[in-house]
């Protein structure tokens, strides 16, 4: 898929908090609890925006908009966010400098709405990408797809109940044959099911 020319933006938190993290001292995930949360690292607003396939979460100063850090999202769920394993308003993001540094830290949000639309737009942000993804692969191969074969098969047959107009009518077209609403149809028919 090719890359788009313009950055959309996906969601916008005005109050996220920032926090070192520990490292890791198992393989059973990151935990809010031991992070300090009553002394956040740093404190702003949060965007989401998407250019093409990549998703860049971006961490910026509440009032003059100034880059804090970004951290570029290829996959979701994948190493460029997880989520932690004692809430739900708490993940750990993998920050990038632009020259190949990388940092985990962790962010948080102070109500669980805030964190849930995080969790969604970068949701629907991948589920957008592999569609475009499964699209363009049909365009490229359209004979693969089912065929809808929509004719008879031999020995089949169809029955048709047409509705007859109301008594009157029937007996208009009875008196005049030639109608323009073509209601010699009508006695043709009478006259077969009578």
């Amino acid at each position: 898929m090719e890359e788009s020319g313009y950055e959309s933006v996906l969601c916008v938190k005005p109050d996220v908090h920032v926090y070192r993290i520990p490292p890791r001292a198992t393989n059973r995930g990151y935990r809010a609890a031991e992070w300090q949360l009553d002394q956040p690292s740093w404190s702003g607003r949060l965007r989401i925006t998407a250019k093409g396939q990549m998703a860049y979460i971006k961490l910026e100063d509440r009032t003059s908009g100034e880059l804090f850090a970004q951290a570029p999202v290829d996959q979701f769920p994948g190493t460029a966010v997880e989520s932690v394993t004692d809430s739900s308003r708490y993940f750990v993001i993998r920050i990038e400098d632009g020259n190949g540094r990388r940092a985990f830290i962790g962010i948080g949000f102070g109500d669980r709405g805030d964190a849930f639309d995080f969790n969604v737009a970068l949701q629907d942000h991948f589920k957008w990408v592999k569609q475009q993804c499964e699209f363009a692969k049909q365009a490229q191969n359209p004979d693969q797809g089912p065929k809808l074969d929509l004719g008879f098969k031999e020995g089949q047959t169809i029955k048709l109940n047409i509705a007859l107009a109301s008594w009157p009518l029937r007996e208009k077209c009875k008196s005049n044959p030639v109608d323009w609403l073509g209601c010699d149809s009508f006695s043709r028919l009478e006259e077969t099911n009578i």
